[in-house]
């Protein structure tokens, strides 16, 4: 065994169990069951295998997070769309309505128009009447025309 093998072995070896370099290995075989606490928990493996377990956990940890704030995203723009549609549909009816209110303004004020001239007509022949009366009135003690 070399150096460095040992000083790992020691490591784990209770301090009466010693590893020399010139002990045989049937030696240490008899040193071992002569210690019943010897306890060689030895275990194979990279450990890159548990980093990667651990990345692979955050993997899935971050995978996870990163659909639940995909699906809350697109819950939330769904519920911005449905806010969206609804006030557009509001907005056109709202449309409707002013342009229902507006065609009967422009109704009213047409009528009104028609009735100013109306009146207006009216008062001219109204004015010639007078006009033509006052022409006619005369005094009779004078004989002149009245003159408005």
């Amino acid at each position: 065994m070399e150096e460095g093998d040992q000083r790992a072995l020691q490591l784990f070896l209770p301090t009466s169990v010693c590893l020399r370099s010139d002990t045989k290995k049937s030696s240490i075989e008899n040193d071992a069951s002569n210690h019943p606490l010897v306890d060689l928990n030895l275990s194979m493996g990279f450990s890159g295998l548990d980093s990667s377990d651990e990345e692979s956990n955050r993997y899935t940890k971050r995978k996870k997070e990163l659909q639940q704030q995909a699906a809350e995203q697109i819950r939330v723009a769904t519920a911005e769309n449905a806010f969206a549609e609804r006030m557009r549909e509001l907005t056109r009816r709202e449309l409707e309505l002013a342009e229902r209110d507006f065609a009967r303004a422009r109704a009213i004020w047409e009528r009104a128009k028609e009735e100013m001239a109306k009146v207006e007509r009216m008062k001219e022949i109204a004015t010639r009447r007078i006009n033509s009366t006052c022409l006619e009135i005369t005094c009779h003690n004078c004989h002149q025309r009245f003159r408005p």
